[in-house]
């Protein structure tokens, strides 16, 4: 499970060190993609496979289907961490995300999202008011 909020620095090649507790549940490697809300999703390779067997039994004649997975695995990328434990988030995905220096990494439970500082600060400012709403509405159907 990936927990809590992590402040990091990009460098000028585009590389992040992602946090050591992160890292320490990646290493049997790791895929980035477009995630929602304009953010770097970064998946263990196990999760990632797992997900890419399940949406292969989903019916390719429907148009969403085809649509979400041109979208999710042309944007895939799976980077090898240097010995100092950084990874290159490439071009597109620093795009689609806004990344620069200042990034944010979250704990989203069986993924990583690398955000936009700034981008990150303003989902929270909207979304965080409405959080004892989401969960009468989220948990109890999940629980």
């Amino acid at each position: 499970m990936f927990l809590g909020t992590h402040h990091l620095r990009m460098d000028e090649k585009g590389r992040i060190a992602l946090p050591v507790r992160f890292r320490e549940r990646l290493v049997d490697g790791l895929v980035m993609a477009k995630g929602q809300e304009r953010c770097v999703a970064v998946y263990p390779q196990a999760y990632f496979d797992r997900r890419g067997e399940e949406l292969s039994r989903a019916p390719a004649t429907s148009p969403k289907v085809r649509d979400y997975q041109r979208l999710l695995f042309a944007s895939a990328d799976d980077p090898t961490p240097d010995k100092q434990g950084r990874v290159v988030v490439n071009a597109e995905l620093r795009g689609y995300a806004a990344l620069e220096r200042d990034c944010v990494a979250i704990g989203a439970n069986s993924y990583v999202e690398l955000w936009n500082r700034e981008a990150w600060a303003a989902f929270l400012a909207d979304r965080e008011p409405q959080f004892a709403r989401l969960e009468e509405e989220v948990v109890p159907g999940v629980l």
